[in-house]
């Protein structure tokens, strides 16, 4: 984890957060000056604690506080926003007996933290959430690591209680990687299509998936978008950034697909980059990649093009751009749009 600060503030704090540099060494340990030693891996401050601790929970994705679980709730009780931006916030005890997650445990990773350093101190990690201690399923982090992307989270919290609650959860996946927990919990049941979850008595769902859904089910479901989707676009260098972007717009609208399960957009590699290309990456936050025309050229595809193999040395860009990168099958064939767009799309296969 990155941007991860110690705040001690007593003397046997201090020597504890010197054990924690030890283990930790790009991690910054902030105490007050009046214990300074010279020590220079601590930093030493001037201002009060509750000036420092502000600074810190404004700067870092952790903190870890080597002080009194009370203490640390007064003073960053009035700074709390939120768990997806707030910072992790741990508490070590002046004995080392107890590493306590605080704050942010699942999205913010103090949970996990809290597990290895308790692991390196030689301490009892102590966590609260619900899904840790029960060993099921935390809704908010499914496939996280693996970049998928909830669509809705504003269900989160209610799925999240009927997975604790041990209520029957129903699980659909048709994209993404497959092995993304080791066993599932004994009231978690897969289906293999949605008409047969939705005739179930499952109380709510997890689905995995890069269509576009409809229907009653969804106000019970908690839907991720996992990154399984290669757009191929063949263009010229003048094709700008609102032409890519309607041709997109009307593919992913008229196939039902999310545009949040767009993984690259990809293209043949040119003389120079084209800049509507650039633009609607950088707009849309999705890596760019190009392919040498080469490689294109070996690919099969289902709709060739002689007037294309004559400018471009390849038959097929948008198709075979898709296959190729993808690695996967085509699940839009080429779509033409003027005055020099083709668009394919295909999906990876995990």
């Amino acid at each position: 984890m990155d941007k991860v600060s110690v705040l001690a503030i007593t003397k046997n704090g201090i020597k504890i957060g010197i054990e924690l540099k030890k283990y930790f060494p790009n991690w910054k340990i902030f105490a007050p000056s009046k214990f300074s030693d010279n020590n220079k891996e601590i930093i030493w401050y001037s201002d009060s604690t509750t000036e420092k601790i502000v600074e810190l929970f404004k700067n870092n994705n952790a903190i870890i506080c080597l002080f009194s679980l009370g203490a640390v709730i007064r003073l960053i009780a009035p700074y709390l926003k939120d768990k997806k931006t707030d910072p992790a916030v741990i508490v070590i005890d002046d004995k080392t007996s107890f590493v306590i997650s605080v704050l942010s445990g699942h999205l913010g990773g103090a949970n996990e933290l809290t597990q290895i350093i308790a692991q390196k101190l030689n301490a009892t990690p102590v966590i609260t959430t619900a899904a840790d201690v029960n060993k099921t399923i935390a809704v908010d982090l499914v496939g996280r690591e693996l970049g998928w992307k909830i669509e809705d989270d504003s269900t989160v919290t209610k799925i999240s209680a009927f997975m604790v609650n041990e209520e029957k959860i129903g699980i659909f996946q048709d994209a993404g990687k497959r092995n993304w927990i080791k066993e599932f919990p004994k009231n978690v049941k897969i289906y293999q299509s949605l008409e047969e979850m939705e005739k179930s008595d499952s109380k709510g769902f997890l689905i995995i998936s890069d269509k576009v859904l409809e229907g009653d089910f969804l106000k019970n479901s908690v839907v991720y978008r996992p990154p399984s989707l290669v757009v191929g676009i063949g263009l010229h260098w003048d094709t700008s950034k609102e032409n890519i972007k309607e041709g997109l717009d009307f593919c992913l609208q008229k196939f039902k697909l999310s545009k949040k399960s767009i993984s690259k957009l990809v293209s043949i590699k040119k003389p120079e980059d084209v800049k509507g290309l650039v633009d609607i990456g950088k707009e849309m936050r999705i890596t760019v990649e190009y392919v040498n025309r080469e490689d294109l050229a070996d690919v099969a595809t289902p709709n060739p093009s002689d007037t294309v193999k004559a400018f471009e040395g390849t038959a097929s860009v948008s198709e075979a751009a898709a296959i190729k990168v993808s690695g996967g099958k085509l699940i839009v064939e080429k779509q033409k749009f003027p005055p020099n767009l083709t668009i394919a799309i295909a999906r990876i296969i995990d």
